[in-house]
């Protein structure tokens, strides 16, 4: 099982910044991400796929069988 843990490098130093699990001994991978902010990932909002603004008034609805299997997925179930 792998765990993923935030951490800053610096001046040779690993500080982790979120617990690190409860374990006696572990091999680690460490990945250094480049600092340029154009590189970095920039952050989701919230509805990251939905622009919320645009669903303002509409009436939105969700079918009841919403959680039914589809058709199309039949000869894989």
């Amino acid at each position: 099982m792998y765990t993923v843990i935030k951490g800053v490098y610096e001046n040779g130093e690993v500080k982790f910044l979120e617990p690190a699990p409860d374990i006696d001994k572990s091999e680690v991978l460490i990945t250094f991400l480049n600092s340029n902010e154009k590189n970095q990932i920039p952050k989701r909002k919230l509805g990251g796929l939905l622009d919320l603004q645009h669903l303002k008034g509409k009436n939105l609805s969700i079918p009841d069988d919403f959680n039914a299997p589809l058709d199309d997925l039949k000869n894989y179930m």
